[in-house]
């Protein structure tokens, strides 16, 4: 009786003495943005926090997050970046962006970096601190659909739905970046 435990208790000694397992990096890249500029990620998180959104002019559900995300920019100014990262592209991200009156930084032909990250559906969100590391990756979250009002909700119903509960976690994941870095 006495072995079990002390084999028991010793395991659970050496478990928490373990360190904690390392944070994902993201995978560093460089892409040209709208202006021909060139734009190194591991450049960007050195200065501020970086929301690095993959998207298309195509899909409801960026289309209803990203007012979200202009709504983060604003509020927290130069203390972060958001990175438009367009992939499957067939349209006009430029233009999208800029009628809409977004605040990000438009880099339009972001297949290879999508496929870098394992992202093949959109939106795609990923908020990357001044280390690399990911601290947020919105395919983490759990899927939240609106009420069931008779029929099954539309993509669109279901963007609007989702949106604002996605921008929230972001959010979340933007403060805590920001507070360890005034530390």
């Amino acid at each position: 009786m006495r072995i079990p435990l002390i084999i028991s208790t010793l395991g659970a000694l050496l478990l928490s003495a373990a360190p904690a397992s390392a944070a994902e990096l993201a995978p560093n890249w460089s892409l040209e943005s709208a202006e021909g500029e060139m734009v190194r990620l591991s450049e960007e998180v050195r200065r501020q926090p970086v929301i690095v959104l993959f998207w298309a002019t195509w899909c409801p559900y960026c289309k209803a997050l990203m007012p979200h995300l202009q709504s983060i920019r604003t509020e927290y100014g130069d203390q972060i970046e958001v990175l438009a990262v367009n992939f499957r592209e067939e349209g006009d991200p430029v233009g999208v962006i800029r009628e809409a009156g977004y605040d990000f930084t438009v880099l339009p032909d972001g297949d290879d970096v999508a496929a870098a990250y394992g992202i093949w559906g959109t939106p795609g969100v990923i908020v990357v601190d001044g280390n690399r590391e990911i601290r947020f990756d919105l395919r983490t979250l759990p899927k939240k659909d609106p009420p069931a009002a008779g029929k099954p909700p539309s993509h669109r119903q279901k963007a609007a739905y989702r949106a604002p509960y996605w921008a929230a976690e972001i959010r979340k994941a933007v403060d805590e970046v920001l507070a360890e870095r005034a530390q």
